[in-house]
């Protein structure tokens, strides 16, 4: 009878774990993707509404605080605040896409490539040459590459998106040889191997859908890093340029009123850390859910 009850009670134990684990999982996920879709609700809906022009200036509604008419109050100029936060969510979403796009586009492949290459006797040096030159690409950060094309280029949102996106090529790299080399470990890749398959074919039959769910995960996460540096970039003048709204234009010029309209640089930095915050919730939920070891850990 006691043996019964302990593994009954053991067997709860284990039950109200792995419900835990999924509420917990699921959570994570759902806070992210809600943060993420009022982000992009947001983008979406200043292509066919806004409360004003963007570029509309009214110096007698300038700085003003939150009304009826103006619900997140106006700048110095006397432009709505909320339409900026709209207009700027856009940017925010454009330089995410383009800076992961072109991070996955290029480090997914090298990472892959120099996975490969360290199977063969011929390749490893070339392999250790790679991510050699992805570690030093790492040294230079994004910001160190937007004052190059800036001297180079003028500051925009163009050069800032290509500055993000190549800061961010390393780490999609990384991941991705990473993901290879167990993938390349396995018996089915070793039968294709055994069956004549060429290098190629292997990395997009076998390779490509296993190491899927690391890259959607590096994904999230760098596009939330690119969320940040876009910030930053504007902030410092790299970035977006005026008239083009941005949140961290609307920071930089908030600085001067901050000890009376603290409000002007509160909603574009809210939107910042939520814009921020999402992606980081999504991208742990979703690693949690893809890694084979958490998902283990829950039902064990």
């Amino acid at each position: 009878m006691s043996e019964n009850s302990s593994t009954t009670s053991a067997g709860e134990a284990l039950k109200d774990r792995r419900r835990r684990t999924k509420l917990r999982l699921n959570a994570s996920m759902v806070i992210g993707a809600v943060l993420i879709f009022v982000i992009v609700a947001l983008a979406l809906v200043s292509f066919v509404w806004t409360p004003y022009d963007p570029s509309a200036v009214d110096p007698v509604a300038r700085l003003q605080s939150a009304s009826p008419e103006h619900l997140f109050g106006t700048d110095k100029f006397g432009r709505d605040t909320l339409t900026w936060i709209m207009y700027g969510a856009r940017i925010t979403l454009m330089v995410g896409i383009v800076a992961v796009g072109i991070a996955v586009l290029i480090g997914t492949p090298i990472g892959i490539i120099a996975a490969v290459f360290a199977q063969y006797p011929w390749g490893v040096w070339l392999s250790a040459v790679i991510m050699r030159a992805n570690d030093i690409l790492l040294a230079f950060p994004a910001l160190l590459l937007a004052i190059v094309f800036a001297a180079v280029y003028q500051p925009g949102t163009g050069p800032a998106m290509v500055a993000v996106g190549i800061a961010a090529i390393p780490g999609f790299a990384r991941v991705a040889r990473s993901g290879t080399m167990q993938v390349l470990g396995s018996e089915y890749v070793r039968a294709a191997k055994a069956s004549n398959r060429s290098a190629p074919a292997i990395a997009i039959v076998h390779v490509l859908p296993n190491i899927a769910g690391m890259v959607i995960v590096q994904a999230s996460v760098a596009f939330a890093i690119s969320v940040l540096a876009e910030a930053g970039l504007s902030f410092l003048g790299l970035g977006t340029q005026a008239p083009v709204p941005s949140w961290g234009r609307m920071l930089q010029e908030s600085q001067q009123f901050l000890s009376t309209q603290p409000e002007l640089a509160l909603w574009p930095g809210l939107f910042i850390a939520l814009a921020v915050l999402g992606f980081n919730l999504l991208g742990d939920g979703l690693r949690d859910r893809f890694d084979p070891k958490m998902e283990a850990r829950g039902n064990g």
